[in-house]
């Protein structure tokens, strides 16, 4: 039987979940779902927002929803570390925090850097006008 993975979900400022015995795991990245088994090579993975799934002897099948991120698996360690996470038993829900919490978060972010991107624009083109006069 292979060695199981171990699994950690890293906030930036705290430590989400720690596991040990993960079997598989499947998570969402931009070209689709992504399957890892203990045995896989190491690999770097580009995650967006949505349901991040590990299965676990003790625990049976886990959902967990996750903002984007990077997974990092290393051997056994698998890293994962995300802006934002939140766990839960309901399917349903957690797919709906993903949509409204973590896809709305990234429209508001893109609005608010093309509000700066607009006001150091301003900014550049009046400090040049100062320069040239």
């Amino acid at each position: 039987m292979p060695e199981l993975m171990h699994l950690q979900i890293l906030l930036p400022f705290t430590v989400f979940a720690d596991k040990h015995g993960v079997q598989s795991m499947v998570v969402d990245t931009p070209d689709g779902l992504y399957g890892l088994l203990p045995q896989r090579l190491d690999c770097v993975a580009a995650l967006e927002p949505g349901i991040l799934a590990y299965t676990t002897e003790a625990d049976g099948e886990v959902f967990i929803a996750v903002d984007e991120g990077i997974l990092v698996k290393a051997g056994q360690e698998v890293r994962v570390s995300v802006r934002n996470a939140q766990g839960g038993t309901d399917l349903g829900k957690l797919y709906a925090a993903v949509k409204e919490e973590f896809l709305n978060l990234d429209e508001r972010e893109r609005e608010l850097r093309a509000a700066l991107a607009k006001l150091e624009s301003g900014f550049i083109r009046r400090l040049s006008g100062l320069q040239q006069t």
